[in-house]
């Protein structure tokens, strides 16, 4: 039987392992998931030497960006964004080949397209992991101009402390790729002028546990759209599986 999988830490709130062992049973795939929570990404070796019939790994919160050295090749898009979220893996004679994609773009990107309009020409990135490295590339490739937020001092961000009413007029799409309102903190969110923001604004959270955020909330009370990261976490899925299931080098 086939395996997947889904490395991070931690994987309490994971959604990759319901989604992949329904999709097994409704569509007679001999094939199972399973969550590999690791404190350290040096166990993912580990986990390959004990899985021989391991085909594919999702890849999640804190190792998007520290995988990359463990692996033997990596696309094109996830060399350029240097984060990556899925994990092909084939068994050759001469061993296991690790190749990294990064599936976190073309499910954004799809998923906040169809929100955006004329007005909606510069965006907020909150946070600088991973995943917020793929949400700045699929922005820019959706021809906006993006401005990354960082809780501490970090070339090229600007900080909490410096986000006033003007700017969540002028950055009017906002996206929420930390983990802060995240089941169970879900009286927690990020701290902006949210009074300032009105129907022009998009907040669009990464988070989907809760299915409404408190960031999500805000917005939706001073008249912003909002979207949270289920329909982003069901397309990453679908690519992912092309992803596993490809033949290209």
């Amino acid at each position: 039987m086939d395996k997947y999988g889904l490395i991070g830490y931690p994987l309490g709130h994971s959604f990759s392992i319901s989604y992949f062992n329904q999709k097994f049973e409704d569509e007679n795939i001999n094939a199972t998931y399973e969550n590999f929570e690791i404190d350290s990404i040096d166990q993912l070796q580990e986990i390959i030497d004990r899985n021989p019939n391991l085909c594919g790994l999702n890849v999640t919160i804190p190792y998007k960006e520290k995988v990359i050295s463990y692996l033997d090749k990596i696309s094109p898009e996830a060399r350029a964004i240097g984060a990556v979220n899925v994990i092909r893996v084939t068994h050759e004679k001469g061993g296991t080949m690790l190749k990294g994609f990064n599936s976190d773009v073309i499910g954004f990107t799809l998923s906040i397209e169809p929100m955006l309009e004329r007005h909606h020409k510069k965006a907020l990135i909150l946070g600088t992991g991973g995943a917020a490295k793929a949400i700045n590339y699929g922005l820019k490739s959706l021809g906006l101009e993006t401005l990354t937020v960082s809780r501490s001092e970090k070339h090229g961000t600007i900080q909490y402390k410096d986000i006033t009413p003007d700017v969540v007029k002028e950055y009017n799409v906002i996206v929420n790729c930390t983990p802060c309102g995240m089941y169970p903190h879900t009286e927690e969110c990020p701290d902006l002028p949210y009074d300032a923001m009105d129907s022009h604004n998009i907040l669009y959270d990464l988070i989907y546990n809760p299915d409404e955020t408190l960031f999500m909330k805000k917005g939706l009370a001073q008249g912003a759209s909002v979207k949270n990261g289920l329909e982003m976490l069901l397309l990453q899925a679908f690519k992912s599986w092309e992803f596993w299931n490809s033949k290209d080098e």
